[in-house]
């Protein structure tokens, strides 16, 4: 039984201390190596002086070095994409500002077309194109009911002469007849009175 409380209290030590021995997630960032770097560096002060210097291991030095510099590279690198998407975003916005432009002047172009009329080479507006036509079609309806209203007067002054000049034709052929009459029946008393004088 000792044997056992013996491996037990052992057991339980040896996972303590490995527990111990795990390491804390380190800080893979700068700030967390610069940290690092302070913490297990050596300090160092000269005798007679207040200050305190660090003293830092040359391999771990090399390390921070090179990961700072490839940081450094990494944010250059990114900072270079980032400035040429923006150059991109720049160049596109500028494009679709362009684009807008143009897009704005056809809209205003054709809606303009749309709103007036070619007359005789020059653009109406359709309010004023729909007034001068409905203008000359108002003047050539007035025309109309004119030539209309004065044919029919002439019309009827036509046919009133034509009446009245067949109402005297009959009147001339009525005293062309009588008077032919008359003329003959002078003729036949002056050749009776005639005939009477010889007889």
């Amino acid at each position: 039984m000792k044997f056992k409380i013996t491996l037990l209290v052992f057991s339980f030590l040896s996972i303590v201390s490995f527990s111990q021995e795990i390491p804390d997630e380190e800080d893979k960032t700068i700030k967390g190596q610069f940290d690092k770097i302070f913490r297990t560096s050596t300090t160092y002060k000269p005798a007679g002086t207040p200050k305190k210097y660090k003293v830092i291991d040359l391999n771990k030095y090399q390390i921070l070095k090179s990961n700072v510099l490839d940081s450094i590279k990494k944010l250059e690198k990114l900072i270079s994409e980032k400035e040429n998407l923006l150059l991109k975003e720049r160049n596109n916005v500028k494009n679709l500002n362009t684009n807008l432009s143009k897009t704005k002047v056809d809209l205003d172009t054709a809606l303009e077309k749309e709103n007036s009329i070619s007359l005789f080479g020059k653009q109406l507006n359709k309010i004023t194109y729909n007034l001068i036509v409905w203008i000359l079609v108002l003047i050539l309806l007035i025309l109309l009911i004119y030539f209309i209203v004065k044919f029919s007067r002439s019309n009827s002054l036509t046919k009133e002469a034509k009446d009245n000049l067949f109402d005297v034709e009959q009147d001339f052929e009525t005293h062309r007849k009588k008077s032919l009459e008359r003329e003959q029946k002078l003729r036949r008393q002056l050749q009776d009175e005639i005939n009477k004088q010889r007889s």
